[in-house]
């Protein structure tokens, strides 16, 4: 007791109060109509498990809100009194990760289950917590009860526990309530909440846009005004944050609710620039579009081309200035690139591997339009040309380029040799730089 008293001294700041607990009001399945049918047979087997050693688990969060929402989970996590020691020895195949706070995999098959302790309030006299001074919570790891476990959740239609044997849902903040009237509402208050973790202001845009759920006015007040807490984010973390927001299956909803918020600028400062282009809002919603077809017929997206696709035209304006000034078309591409990389890296950090796919998309584009000759050939035979081509296409589609281009290249991607070679355009370089780059260098001494 000295010693956190002590803390608290040379500190300066006195810990606020935490959110106050609330008993748990439980509905049967007539009031909630989930069917317990739809829970996965790993989940299942899980919390039978735990319940056969003793302990309480649950489905908890997104998973049980989604099944209200008669809509198909991604995945199903488990929230339990165990320790992750405790789970650990009950399944074989199963193993402890993470540092900050420690939680379980399940393994059964292909299919992993999260296995989460509850964790108490970072706020509580017995939490070990260490608070900025802007109220953002930098480290957090303590275990707790399933009271404190539903305070600690960011919205109350995410502080559900479902339990499975029972078939009943067990709500600590009126989440059902709320989820029946089309609300997505904070725990506690809104500005603390957000000063905790400011990536709940991306969560709440997405989950809104994502759940077809209407902000709280009380929650949705706040966002505009606190926008620029994104800053102080690591930019790896909001780039996790922005993947999850346009590959939700509702990336258009998304990028205009980030607009409406007032949250781009500290996310994709190019995405307000181009949304007010009449080219660019046509490109980067075309874009969008495809993604969320492809992401509601579980088809596979590329984070990589999403990407290229919102910076496109903030490279095309820079890679035009650069022409303007003299530079050569492909130096002057190059140059743009790492122009609007730098910036943007600046706010978000695209890891590597996309980053790299970004840039071989966009300098492969001035190469469609070479049609003479044996460069057509060569593109074809390029491992990024299908990326590259699928961007063109955008282009094309938006009205930046015309369309002729892209049929052509649909055609010739699928045409015979004789039919390729009798769709190339004349060659209009001239005579004497084509003999220059036909001659072979001359062989080195021997």
């Amino acid at each position: 007791m000295i010693k956190k008293f002590l803390q608290q001294v040379f500190k300066g700041k006195k810990k606020p109060a935490p959110h106050t607990p609330h008993e748990a009001e439980r509905f049967p399945r007539r009031a909630h109509g989930i069917d317990r049918k739809l829970i996965s047979n790993a989940a299942m087997k899980t919390i039978q498990e735990l319940h056969k050693a003793g302990f309480s688990a649950f489905i908890v969060g997104g998973a049980v809100r989604d099944l209200i929402l008669h809509r198909t989970p991604k995945d199903f996590d488990i929230a339990t009194n165990a320790t992750p020691e405790q789970v650990h020895r009950l399944f074989r195949r199963s193993r402890i990760i993470g540092r900050r706070f420690r939680i379980v995999h399940v393994m059964f098959g292909a299919e992993t289950i999260e296995v989460t302790t509850f964790r108490g309030s970072h706020l509580s006299e017995e939490g070990d917590a260490q608070i900025a001074d802007s109220g953002r919570i930098l480290r957090d790891n303590v275990f707790g009860n399933q009271e404190e476990d539903a305070a600690r959740r960011d919205f109350t239609a995410n502080a559900l526990y479902y339990d499975p044997q029972t078939e009943e849902v067990w709500d600590f903040h009126h989440g059902l309530q709320d989820i029946k009237a089309g609300i997505l509402r904070m725990i506690g208050d809104p500005e603390t909440r957000y000063r905790e973790d400011p990536v709940r202001m991306l969560r709440a845009v997405r989950l809104s846009a994502k759940l077809g759920l209407k902000l709280h006015s009380a929650t949705e007040a706040p966002i505009p005004r606190m926008a620029d807490l994104l800053e102080d984010v690591p930019p790896a973390r909001l780039f996790d944050e922005m993947l999850k927001l346009f590959l939700s299956g509702h990336a258009i909803e998304s990028a205009h609710a980030l607009r409406n918020h007032g949250l781009h600028h500290g996310l994709l400062p190019m995405l307000d620039v181009v949304l007010e282009q009449p080219m660019g809002e046509r490109f980067v919603t075309l874009a969008l579009q495809n993604t969320d077809e492809r992401v509601l017929a579980d088809k596979p997206v590329s984070p990589a081309f999403l990407f290229a696709t919102l910076l496109w035209h903030e490279v095309l304006a820079t890679w035009q200035k650069y022409q303007a000034k003299g530079e050569k078309p492909l130096p002057a591409l190059i140059q743009a690139m790492h122009d609007v990389s730098d910036v943007q890296a600046e706010k978000l950090a695209i890891t590597k591997r996309f980053s790299l796919v970004m840039k071989e998309i966009w300098t492969l584009q001035p190469r469609f339009e070479q049609r003479a000759g044996q460069r057509p050939f060569r593109l074809l035979e390029n491992p990024r040309f299908r990326a590259a081509y699928d961007f063109l296409l955008l282009r094309c589609q938006s009205g930046e380029l015309p369309m002729e281009l892209a049929e052509w290249w649909d055609r010739f991607a699928v045409a015979d040799t004789a039919t390729r070679e009798a769709m190339l355009l004349p060659n209009t370089e001239p005579a004497k730089k084509r003999r220059r780059r036909k001659r072979k260098p001359a062989a080195s001494p021997a």
